[in-house]
C-alpha cells in the first residue's frame, strides 16, 4: 500500500501551480532520483553533469539569499 502524500508536509504547490516535493519526502524515499528536485537532500548524486553542478550552484545561491533575508 502506497503512502498518501500530505500537502504542506510531503509537497506544496509553487507559484506556477506545480507540485514541489519537500526535503522530508525525499529523505523518506531514501535516494536521489536524478531529476534535479528543488529540495534534494542528496546533493544531486544521480544528476548527470553539467546539470548537477548547475543545481548545486543554484541551491547555494538560494541559501545565501535566504540568509540575507531576500
Amino acid at each position: 500500500m502506497k503512502k498518501q502524500l500530505v500537502e504542506g508536509i510531503d509537497f506544496y504547490y509553487n507559484a506556477e501551480g506545480f507540485v514541489v516535493l519537500t526535503e522530508k519526502y525525499h529523505l523518506e524515499k531514501g535516494f536521489c532520483c536524478g531529476n534535479g528536485c528543488l529540495h534534494c537532500p542528496y546533493n544531486y548524486d544521480n544528476v548527470e553533469e553539467p546539470r548537477r553542478s548547475q543545481f548545486i550552484r543554484q541551491k547555494t545561491e538560494r541559501h545565501a539569499q535566504e540568509k540575507e533575508g531576500g
